[in-house]
Protein backbone atom coordinates (compact mmCIF):
# COMPACT_ATOMS: atom_id res chain seq x y z
CA UNK A 1 0.00 0.00 0.00
CA UNK A 2 1.23 3.33 -0.63
CA UNK A 3 1.31 5.85 1.97
CA UNK A 4 0.76 9.80 0.90
CA UNK A 5 2.85 12.40 3.21
CA UNK A 6 1.44 15.59 3.85
CA UNK A 7 4.24 18.05 3.82
CA UNK A 8 4.66 21.12 5.91
CA UNK A 9 4.11 23.32 3.07
CA UNK A 10 0.80 21.37 1.76
CA UNK A 11 -0.50 21.94 5.16
CA UNK A 12 -0.35 25.61 4.67
CA UNK A 13 -1.54 25.83 1.26
CA UNK A 14 -5.17 24.08 2.74
CA UNK A 15 -5.07 26.17 5.81
CA UNK A 16 -4.64 29.13 3.75
CA UNK A 17 -7.76 28.08 1.55
CA UNK A 18 -10.02 27.56 4.54
CA UNK A 19 -9.19 30.65 6.11
CA UNK A 20 -10.27 32.26 2.36
CA UNK A 21 -13.13 30.57 2.47
CA UNK A 22 -14.13 31.39 6.11
CA UNK A 23 -13.54 35.29 5.67
CA UNK A 24 -15.65 34.99 2.19
CA UNK A 25 -18.92 33.57 4.79
CA UNK A 26 -18.18 35.95 7.13
CA UNK A 27 -18.74 39.35 5.08
CA UNK A 28 -21.79 38.44 4.79
CA UNK A 29 -24.54 37.79 7.60
CA UNK A 30 -27.34 35.88 8.50
CA UNK A 31 -30.19 36.96 6.57
CA UNK A 32 -28.96 38.86 4.24
CA UNK A 33 -28.44 36.79 1.33
CA UNK A 34 -30.71 36.49 -1.73
CA UNK A 35 -31.09 33.25 -3.88
CA UNK A 36 -28.21 31.87 -5.04
CA UNK A 37 -26.01 33.47 -2.18
CA UNK A 38 -25.60 37.09 -3.22
CA UNK A 39 -26.38 39.73 -1.21
CA UNK A 40 -29.54 41.69 -1.00
CA UNK A 41 -29.88 45.23 -0.41
CA UNK A 42 -30.92 46.34 3.17
CA UNK A 43 -34.90 47.58 4.03
CA UNK A 44 -35.18 51.45 3.51
CA UNK A 45 -36.00 52.74 7.36
CA UNK A 46 -38.92 55.09 8.28
CA UNK A 47 -38.49 58.87 6.72
CA UNK A 48 -38.17 61.44 8.60
CA UNK A 49 -40.60 62.77 10.74
CA UNK A 50 -42.20 59.30 11.84
CA UNK A 51 -44.06 58.30 9.04
CA UNK A 52 -43.94 56.23 6.04
CA UNK A 53 -42.17 57.98 3.15
CA UNK A 54 -45.64 57.30 0.91
CA UNK A 55 -47.75 59.44 3.15
CA UNK A 56 -46.10 62.79 2.33
CA UNK A 57 -47.27 66.08 3.39
CA UNK A 58 -51.19 65.84 3.68
CA UNK A 59 -51.99 69.29 4.85
CA UNK A 60 -53.96 70.35 8.35
CA UNK A 61 -56.37 68.07 9.94
CA UNK A 62 -58.66 69.40 12.15
CA UNK A 63 -57.11 67.37 15.08
CA UNK A 64 -53.96 69.68 14.81
CA UNK A 65 -56.06 72.22 16.18
CA UNK A 66 -57.92 69.93 18.73
CA UNK A 67 -61.10 70.33 16.56
CA UNK A 68 -63.18 66.99 15.74
CA UNK A 69 -63.84 68.47 12.02
CA UNK A 70 -64.45 71.60 10.21
CA UNK A 71 -65.56 72.62 7.09
CA UNK A 72 -62.23 73.69 6.03
CA UNK A 73 -58.84 74.80 6.65
CA UNK A 74 -59.68 78.36 9.10
CA UNK A 75 -55.98 79.22 7.42
CA UNK A 76 -58.07 79.82 3.86
CA UNK A 77 -61.44 81.41 5.38
CA UNK A 78 -59.49 84.67 4.83
CA UNK A 79 -62.94 86.33 3.56
CA UNK A 80 -65.11 88.17 5.65
CA UNK A 81 -68.93 87.97 4.39
CA UNK A 82 -71.61 90.27 5.11
CA UNK A 83 -75.29 91.08 4.66
CA UNK A 84 -78.04 93.29 5.52
CA UNK A 85 -80.32 92.43 8.31
CA UNK A 86 -83.23 92.50 5.35
CA UNK A 87 -81.46 90.21 3.28
CA UNK A 88 -80.84 87.50 5.55
CA UNK A 89 -82.55 87.80 8.83
CA UNK A 90 -85.00 85.23 9.87
CA UNK A 91 -83.80 82.88 6.86
CA UNK A 92 -81.69 79.46 7.80
CA UNK A 93 -78.70 79.30 6.45
CA UNK A 94 -77.50 76.06 6.07
CA UNK A 95 -73.69 74.88 5.55
CA UNK A 96 -73.35 71.52 4.78
CA UNK A 97 -70.58 69.24 6.41
CA UNK A 98 -70.17 65.44 6.13
CA UNK A 99 -68.48 63.53 8.77
CA UNK A 100 -66.79 59.97 8.32
CA UNK A 101 -66.36 58.83 11.52
CA UNK A 102 -68.54 59.05 14.66
CA UNK A 103 -67.87 61.63 17.25
CA UNK A 104 -69.82 63.53 20.30
CA UNK A 105 -70.80 67.19 19.11
CA UNK A 106 -70.66 69.34 21.48
CA UNK A 107 -69.60 73.30 20.31
CA UNK A 108 -69.66 74.91 16.76
CA UNK A 109 -67.04 76.98 16.50
CA UNK A 110 -67.82 80.17 14.96
CA UNK A 111 -65.35 82.51 12.48
CA UNK A 112 -66.85 86.09 14.15
CA UNK A 113 -64.36 88.64 11.81
CA UNK A 114 -66.12 92.21 12.93
CA UNK A 115 -68.69 93.06 15.42
CA UNK A 116 -71.43 95.94 14.99
CA UNK A 117 -71.26 97.69 18.90
CA UNK A 118 -74.82 99.29 17.78
CA UNK A 119 -76.37 96.51 16.58
CA UNK A 120 -79.68 95.23 17.89
CA UNK A 121 -79.61 91.28 18.03
CA UNK A 122 -82.15 88.67 19.40
CA UNK A 123 -83.04 85.36 18.34
CA UNK A 124 -79.59 84.19 17.25
CA UNK A 125 -79.19 80.96 17.12
CA UNK A 126 -76.68 78.28 15.65
CA UNK A 127 -78.04 74.43 15.16
CA UNK A 128 -77.36 71.66 13.59
CA UNK A 129 -79.81 69.55 11.19
CA UNK A 130 -79.35 65.83 9.86
CA UNK A 131 -79.39 64.46 6.20
CA UNK A 132 -82.74 64.16 6.77
CA UNK A 133 -83.71 67.89 8.02
CA UNK A 134 -84.48 66.72 11.82
CA UNK A 135 -82.74 69.17 14.31
CA UNK A 136 -80.34 67.48 16.24
CA UNK A 137 -79.41 69.93 18.71
CA UNK A 138 -78.64 74.17 18.99
CA UNK A 139 -77.18 76.43 20.97
CA UNK A 140 -79.37 78.84 23.51
CA UNK A 141 -79.57 82.55 22.06
CA UNK A 142 -75.77 83.85 20.63
CA UNK A 143 -76.69 87.31 19.93
CA UNK A 144 -74.69 88.39 22.95
CA UNK A 145 -71.56 86.27 21.60
CA UNK A 146 -72.01 88.27 18.47
CA UNK A 147 -71.71 91.74 20.02
CA UNK A 148 -68.16 91.39 21.51
CA UNK A 149 -64.99 89.74 20.26
CA UNK A 150 -64.15 89.57 16.41
CA UNK A 151 -62.69 86.21 16.89
CA UNK A 152 -63.15 82.41 16.49
CA UNK A 153 -64.87 81.09 19.22
CA UNK A 154 -66.68 78.12 20.28
CA UNK A 155 -70.60 78.28 20.76
CA UNK A 156 -71.83 75.36 22.88
CA UNK A 157 -75.36 72.95 21.91
CA UNK A 158 -77.58 72.81 24.51
CA UNK A 159 -77.05 69.22 25.05
CA UNK A 160 -74.32 66.75 23.11
CA UNK A 161 -75.03 64.71 21.01
CA UNK A 162 -73.66 61.41 18.82
CA UNK A 163 -73.01 62.15 15.55
CA UNK A 164 -72.95 59.10 13.44
CA UNK A 165 -70.72 59.61 10.08
CA UNK A 166 -72.84 60.64 7.40
CA UNK A 167 -74.64 64.32 5.61
CA UNK A 168 -75.30 67.43 8.61
CA UNK A 169 -75.68 71.17 7.89
CA UNK A 170 -74.88 73.60 10.35
CA UNK A 171 -77.37 75.94 10.26
CA UNK A 172 -77.26 79.98 11.43
CA UNK A 173 -80.23 82.43 12.23
CA UNK A 174 -79.65 85.69 12.66
CA UNK A 175 -82.46 88.05 13.73
CA UNK A 176 -82.43 92.18 14.38
CA UNK A 177 -80.87 95.00 13.09
CA UNK A 178 -77.03 95.70 12.67
CA UNK A 179 -75.13 97.67 10.32
CA UNK A 180 -74.21 95.45 6.67
CA UNK A 181 -70.35 95.86 6.93
CA UNK A 182 -69.91 95.95 10.56
CA UNK A 183 -71.01 92.27 11.80
CA UNK A 184 -69.26 89.97 9.26
CA UNK A 185 -68.13 86.41 9.24
CA UNK A 186 -65.08 84.46 8.96
CA UNK A 187 -65.55 82.57 4.97
CA UNK A 188 -63.97 80.98 1.93
CA UNK A 189 -65.56 84.09 -0.18
CA UNK A 190 -67.32 80.69 -2.13
CA UNK A 191 -70.89 81.85 -2.33
CA UNK A 192 -71.68 80.32 -5.87
CA UNK A 193 -68.97 78.17 -6.94
CA UNK A 194 -69.36 76.27 -3.30
CA UNK A 195 -72.55 74.65 -5.15
CA UNK A 196 -70.79 72.96 -7.99
CA UNK A 197 -72.58 69.79 -9.48
CA UNK A 198 -74.75 69.76 -6.48
CA UNK A 199 -78.73 70.25 -6.09
CA UNK A 200 -81.38 69.83 -3.36
CA UNK A 201 -81.44 68.51 -0.82
CA UNK A 202 -77.91 68.32 -0.95
CA UNK A 203 -76.72 72.05 -1.59
CA UNK A 204 -73.28 72.83 0.41
CA UNK A 205 -74.61 76.06 0.82
CA UNK A 206 -78.07 77.29 0.96
CA UNK A 207 -81.22 79.00 2.78
CA UNK A 208 -84.57 77.75 3.54
CA UNK A 209 -87.77 79.49 5.25
CA UNK A 210 -87.96 83.04 6.32
CA UNK A 211 -89.38 85.08 9.44
CA UNK A 212 -88.00 82.28 11.40
CA UNK A 213 -87.64 83.49 15.27
CA UNK A 214 -85.86 80.20 16.38
CA UNK A 215 -84.36 77.03 14.28
CA UNK A 216 -87.67 74.62 13.71
CA UNK A 217 -87.35 71.23 14.44
CA UNK A 218 -87.46 69.84 10.99
CA UNK A 219 -86.54 71.82 8.04
CA UNK A 220 -87.30 70.50 4.32
CA UNK A 221 -84.03 70.24 2.51
CA UNK A 222 -85.79 70.17 -1.20
CA UNK A 223 -86.47 73.45 -0.43
CA UNK A 224 -82.73 74.98 -0.30
CA UNK A 225 -82.71 77.87 -1.63
CA UNK A 226 -79.53 79.91 -3.65
CA UNK A 227 -81.07 82.99 -4.22
CA UNK A 228 -79.94 85.03 -1.26
CA UNK A 229 -76.32 82.82 -1.80
CA UNK A 230 -76.07 84.25 -5.03
CA UNK A 231 -76.10 88.12 -3.37
CA UNK A 232 -72.95 87.32 -2.16
CA UNK A 233 -73.68 85.70 1.07
CA UNK A 234 -70.32 84.01 1.14
CA UNK A 235 -70.08 80.62 2.97
CA UNK A 236 -69.15 80.94 6.41
CA UNK A 237 -66.14 78.74 7.72
CA UNK A 238 -67.28 76.34 10.82
CA UNK A 239 -65.16 73.93 13.43
CA UNK A 240 -66.50 71.26 15.52
CA UNK A 241 -65.57 70.48 19.23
Amino acid sequence: MRTRTITATSAKGLLGVLAALLLLTGCTAPGERGHGGAATPAAPGPAQGGGPASEGYQGPRPQDQNLLAWTGDPNDAGHVTAQSAAGVGGRVTLVRIVLREQITWSDIWLGLAGVDPNAQLSNCYLGVYDGAGTLRAATSDVSAQLMGDAVAKPLPLGKPFTAAPGTYFIALLLNGNWATNALTLKSTGAGISVNAGLAPPKLRYSTVLTGQSSLPATVNLAEQSTSTINTGWGSQWYGIS
